[in-house]
């Protein structure tokens, strides 16, 4: 009976044990809702925080994601757990990029959240529904900017998410061809207000008959006497065929440039002899008189034709009676004045130089010198 009695006893101490255990886990064992980027789940955790939940789950968390409640909460039956894994979200907005962290799914989600505001009419490089995945995402956003655009005669005012004037144009449908100017160049980023100018540029072919001019050979010639000169050959310019090649912009000639050249007809040399020969000794010109002649008018532009018909002989055998005569040998005029001769005795009263003067004018200024020298400056003195 005793025996009886120990097993009744015992079996009653098991049944006290296993009843104190059952006790022990239901205390441990917790029934927690999971909510995993919206998908929901239900389980049971051996464990006291949130934390303890989610390594039961298998799922690991970073310091960008969201986790509510906090990972160090503790949790009970019933305790609701959500876990929204966070995004890296570039936004590129007219050229300027930052970067975002988001929990949001979608695009229009997280600029939402973010307070990321966006005009209506700006054009995002993704639709605004896009599927944010953990792997993040890069958006660019463009503004449209007010500008511009002179081309062709015509201005217009155009709205436009162009990144630069090359896309600017090419949006728009204008063509620039090789040589056109475009300005500001087509690599600049377009900002509001830009004022964008494309000048037509082109290039025509056009030929010009033009003269050639000859050139003046000097010749020695021992045949004429030392000053004298004489044109042996007279010039002929020539003549060329000039291609040039014209810059128009916007219809008008900008400028001109010669390309090429061809003669056609070659110009003849002026060749001019010029005397070597010593000039031989003159006559013994007729004595002075003890009294010369009175000249006159000393000064001033009066005429003086005193002894005109002997300065007539005088010239005929200087110039041959040519009063206007200019060889290029430094003499002057019928009575063959030099420059400096001519304007020390007044010459400059008429003219600059004796073949510019008239006869009359020059006769008065020899009347002048032969009043100071008589005929000693005159080679011909010996035709008075």
């Amino acid at each position: 009976m005793f025996s009886t009695v120990r097993r009744r006893v015992a079996a009653a101490g098991v049944a006290t044990v296993f009843a104190a255990t059952g006790l022990m886990v239901a205390s441990i064992d917790k029934a927690v809702a999971l909510s995993v980027e919206g998908q929901q789940s239900e389980m049971h955790v051996m464990g006291s925080t949130v934390a303890d939940a989610l390594s039961a789950a298998g799922i690991t968390v970073g310091a960008k994601d969201l986790v509510v409640p906090a990972a160090d909460q503790p949790i009970s039956d019933g305790t609701q757990i959500t876990v929204r894994y966070g995004r890296k979200l570039t936004v590129t907005a007219d050229g300027t990029s930052t970067d975002y962290w988001t929990t949001a799914s979608t695009v229009d989600e997280a600029l939402a959240a973010l307070g990321i505001r966006t005009p209506d009419n700006a054009q995002l490089s993704v639709s605004r529904s896009q599927v944010l995945g953990r792997d993040g995402l890069a958006l660019t956003v463009v503004t449209p900017h007010s500008v511009t655009v002179t081309v062709d005669g015509a201005s217009r005012t155009e709205a436009t998410h162009a990144a630069t004037v090359g896309d600017l144009l090419t949006a728009l449908g204008v063509t620039v061809g090789a040589n056109d100017r475009v300005s500001p160049a087509v690599d600049t980023a377009v900002t509001e207000g830009l004022a964008v100018a494309v000048k037509r540029v082109q290039t025509k072919s056009t030929t010009a008959t033009e003269k050639v001019a000859f050139a003046t050979v000097k010749k020695d010639d021992a045949t004429l006497d030392k000053g004298k000169t004489k044109v042996q050959t007279p010039g002929v310019a020539g003549e060329r065929v000039v291609t040039y090649t014209e810059t128009w912009v916007d219809g008008v000639l900008e400028g001109k440039t010669a390309s090429d050249t061809k003669v056609t007809k070659p110009a003849t040399d002026k060749v001019v002899l010029v005397g070597t020969k010593a000039v031989a000794a003159a006559p013994a010109a007729p004595a002075a008189p003890k009294a010369p002649i009175s000249a006159g008018n000393t000064s001033g532009a009066g005429i003086n034709l005193a002894n005109a018909a002997m300065w007539d002989r005088i010239a005929k055998c200087e110039s041959g009676g040519r009063w206007n005569i200019n060889t290029g040998n430094g003499y002057y005029g019928g009575l063959q004045f030099n420059y400096t001769t001519w304007l020390s005795v007044g010459g400059a009263d008429f003219a600059p130089r004796a073949d510019l003067a008239s006869r009359e004018e020059q006769i008065t200024v020899a009347n002048r010198l032969y009043a100071k020298r008589g005929l000693q400056p005159w080679g011909c003195r010996w035709a008075a």
